[in-house]
């Protein structure tokens, strides 16, 4: 199933939801889960999946302490208001309590807060440090490696790999998670001496970054490192390639998509490209050759990040239900904090003291078509590691 015909059984998920959900009724009251994401606008496709990998799970449990599972999607159009609203709607008038989406930080942020005044949990993939750092809260979980450790997995070990290349150019959405990662990147750069050339800033609405790439292709970068996600980052990557920038210097996408997209942008485009990845479908763990079969089982599609990290939210969430022997917020918190469990990327920590996953984060580099061993192997995972600020440097302060 290519790219296209899953979108478009994605955007006739909430059919299967809703079947879920009036079977539910009819058994007794169920345990309702929400997945706040963006379904339209320009992270759309993200979201999309994200829905999936929730069906998948709620699919997998079909019941948890004996009480049936029913899940809502919520369009957050990506816009903090917009998922403010939609999380406040669904938890004063159906009583929804457990939340499992954010893709974007700023959106993620906001529903945190408004999940915790609601009484609930809230987990997310979303990546600024804030989430578990200074603006962390009691309801707000992270399975995602902030944008710390991205950039610590990253640009670190590929300093490491190119020793000679010293001139660094940056491109950045302008929002916090943008923000996180440049400045961890400039902390990088200032320790190891690297000379960041320049730096490009743009909004979350860009499409053309042919501007900053004349100002990038100028400053003769040894290294362009793309800060933006999704389809911006991939619009600037072939933006990029198109001017001719990946002859002249090595390009690292620090917070890839996956999956999606690589087979968006081609092997061709990709090859010798290097990507941060939260998750990629070559990982070898139990549970992630679990996800593998039961994706290809029900889409004929192996995970992208976007559905595997969707399903590994809402397996946390349902497992903490379990731990607890409740489906009660408070005892399900509880439950949470510090629970070791074998997860896609391998064993997997939440912290107690700042409710972050403790996962890897990947850098992959791209292969050339004439090395893929199947059609979805279009990198190499070329190195992986750990890296969190500790917890008395993180500015979280739990009550």
């Amino acid at each position: 199933m290519n790219r296209r015909e899953l979108l478009k059984l994605a955007a006739l998920s909430a059919v299967p939801g809703a079947l879920v959900s009036r079977a539910a009724v009819a058994q007794g009251a169920p345990i309702q889960l929400a997945c706040p994401v963006p379904m339209s606008g320009p992270f759309a496709a993200n979201g999309k999946y994200a829905d999936l990998g929730m069906q998948l799970a709620i699919r997998q449990y079909g019941k948890v302490l004996g009480a049936p599972l029913s899940y809502t999607v919520l369009d957050t159009e990506g816009k903090p208001a917009t998922a403010v609203r939609r999380v406040q709607e669904v938890a004063q008038q159906n009583g929804v309590r457990y939340f499992a989406g954010g893709i974007l930080s700023s959106e993620s942020l906001a529903m945190g807060k408004e999940v915790e005044k609601a009484g609930g949990v809230f987990i997310t993939t979303a990546g600024a440090d804030e989430i578990t750092g200074k603006d962390c809260n009691s309801a707000t979980f992270r399975w995602s490696v902030p944008t710390f450790g991205a950039i610590e997995q990253t640009v670190r070990p590929l300093i490491r790999m190119l020793p000679k290349a010293k001139r660094w150019y940056t491109i950045t959405p302008q929002y916090v998670f943008g923000d996180g990662l440049l400045s961890a990147a400039q902390a990088v750069f200032k320790e190891t001496g690297i000379e960041h050339v320049g730096n490009s800033y743009h909004s979350l609405s860009e499409k053309e970054f042919s501007g900053y790439l004349t100002n990038a292709v100028a400053a003769k970068p040894d290294v362009l490192l793309i800060l933006n996600f999704g389809s911006q980052s991939s619009d600037t990557l072939r933006q990029a390639v198109s001017f001719g920038m990946k002859n002249n210097c090595t390009i690292l996408v620090a917070w890839a998509s996956g999956l999606e997209q690589f087979e968006a942008l081609g092997a061709d485009l990709c090859d010798g490209v290097y990507f941060g990845a939260q998750y990629w479908h070559g990982i070898d763990s139990p549970l992630n050759r679990d996800l593998i079969q039961r994706t290809n089982t029900a889409f004929k599609s192996n995970p992208n990040y976007s559905l595997a990290g969707s399903y590994i939210c809402t397996k946390i969430l349902l497992d903490g239900m379990v731990k607890a022997g409740s489906a009660d917020p408070k005892k399900v918190i509880a439950a949470l904090e510090g629970m070791k469990y074998d997860g896609l990327t391998g064993p997997e920590e939440i912290r107690k003291g700042d409710h972050q996953v403790l996962k890897n984060y990947y850098l992959l580099k791209g292969k050339p078509k004439n090395k893929m061993k199947n059609a979805d192997d279009y990198a190499d995972i070329v190195s992986s590691g750990q890296s969190f600020l500790p917890l008395d440097k993180t500015g979280c302060k739990l009550a």
